[in-house]
């Protein structure tokens, strides 16, 4: 593991540290000091392999990991609330059983449910703080005020039921869904079990959280946006590696091997990754992706499909490389032409992006434009935060690119994406080959414009072959 000594932090991650107000139940955690050195912000020009950010302590981590899911319950829990008109919002897990939801609420000391863990939120209405709840007999970091006595009422779910009926909300929203699993956390077991305590005048009250689970999941605050571009900017320093000769050796390496480099690294660096990462090879007069034990040779164009969790951010990132023959200095320019390609319907895509239109929208936009223009695309881009494959509306999916009802949802602002799809070309240098040029970078919608986190691959990463 890289060393980090005392002056060389990523200060971005610091600096979002001292922004953001701490509770005073997380205040015991160690402090994390503040350096000089430049923050990593945003940017549309991705760098050629980039130097490795230095990675935070698991200490530092819990730290800054706990500040912004206590502003995330500050602030995006009223907003969502209000926005869909909900009074009570309940959730629950199990023990190695948490819903997507409840588990991106649990702080960094408490990694799962403890026997059955029960959140409320309650909206009291008239501009009223909402009150965060636990039912449980944990408490959860001083994020959630404890609300149960077993001593005085050893039943759970009538101590929720008796809960509910003190505060007689309009609209109860438990967490039932058909369309997502992020909006799906309640169990029928549990559900039975609750309905079965909660007062039958409250039975018709009941609704279904899918939208604020949605609307938590994928909405990405100012703090969270100031540690993604040195998120993204890690994973981009590890596909430099990859796609070097230190790490590849044409004539010698096979793809699988750099597959597990991949793994072995992560290891290293203490991070993890969220997907099995992806290497395979298209070559001269051979059909499609050649994967596995096939040794990578010169002429080869390698793709990469790498993303890590960290922060309790993802990233997902495609990538290509060409391995040099002897003598050449750049990619044959119908492989580059290529690469341009789907950099042009990136453009088309994130053109798309509009408040309120829904992905199918954006995805039917974007490639009636690209096909208008000559080109053959195949879009599949999705929301991603706190998943890889992150709540929300998909545009498109690779095995069909017309209306999908997962595409449905309205695209809103303050989300992330990866911007994820490619196009085909013929490739002359290839005698006219089809070759398939896969890209994917990380990217952020203010609600006007989507920018990338940390830019976007242009030029094909060359590997000299000697």
């Amino acid at each position: 593991m890289r060393h980090m000594g005392q002056t060389n932090r990523n200060s971005v991650m610091l600096a979002a540290l001292a922004a953001i107000a701490m509770p005073p139940a997380i205040l015991s955690a160690a402090p994390v000091r503040a350096e000089e050195t430049a923050p990593i912000a945003m940017s549309e020009t991705e760098q050629a392999a980039p130097a490795l950010p230095p990675i935070l302590s698991p200490r530092e981590r819990a730290a800054l990991e706990n500040r912004i899911l206590a502003e995330r319950l500050d602030t995006i829990i009223p907003a969502i609330m209000r926005e869909q008109g909900i009074d009570l919002w309940l959730l629950m897990a199990r023990e190695y059983f948490e819903e997507p939801v409840v588990a991106s609420m649990l702080d960094a000391e408490n990694m799962h449910a403890r026997r059955r863990t029960i959140l409320i939120f309650h909206d009291p209405g008239e501009g009223r703080p909402v009150e965060r709840l636990t039912v449980s007999r944990y408490g959860l970091g001083g994020l959630f005020e404890p609300a149960w006595n077993p001593d005085e009422q050893p039943d759970q779910w009538e101590a929720v039921a008796a809960l509910i009926a003190a505060r007689d909300p309009e609209k109860i929203a438990i967490n039932t869904s058909d369309l997502t699993q992020f909006g799906d956390g309640m169990t029928l077991s549990q559900h039975r079990l609750f309905m079965a305590a909660l007062p039958e005048r409250f039975h018709d009250r009941v609704v279904s959280g899918e939208r604020l689970s949605v609307r938590w999941l994928e909405t990405r605050t100012p703090a969270e946006m100031a540690l993604y571009p040195g998120i993204v900017r890690t994973a981009h320093a590890v596909i430099g590696e990859a796609f070097s000769r230190n790490v590849i050796t044409p004539g010698v390496t096979t793809a699988e091997q750099v597959q597990w480099w991949y793994r072995d690294r992560l290891i290293g660096l203490g991070l993890d990754p969220w997907f099995h990462p992806s290497v395979a090879i298209q070559r001269q007069g051979r059909e499609g992706m050649i994967e596995g034990e096939e040794v990578i040779q010169p002429g080869d164009l390698l793709w990469t499909d790498f993303g890590i969790t960290y922060l309790r951010l993802n990233t997902d990132t495609q990538h290509l490389a060409y391995v040099l023959k002897p003598g050449e200095t750049e990619a044959p320019a119908g492989l580059r032409a290529g690469l341009a390609n789907s950099n042009r319907v990136q453009d088309f895509l994130t053109r798309a992006f509009a408040v309120g239109r829904s992905g199918n929208e954006a995805l039917a936009i974007a490639r009636a434009d690209a096909i208008a223009a000559g080109l053959d695309p195949s879009i599949y881009t999705h929301p991603i935060g706190h998943h890889g494959h992150g709540a929300g509306p998909s545009i498109g999916f690779w095995d069909n690119q017309n209306p999908d009802p997962r595409g449905d949802g309205a695209i809103n602002a303050d989300t992330a994406w990866s911007i994820e799809l490619t196009s085909y070309a013929s490739v002359p240098e290839w005698g006219g080959q089809r070759v398939d040029f896969r890209t994917e970078e990380d990217a952020f919608f203010d609600g006007e414009t989507v920018r990338f986190i940390d830019g976007r691959q242009t030029e094909i990463t060359l590997i000299p072959s000697d």
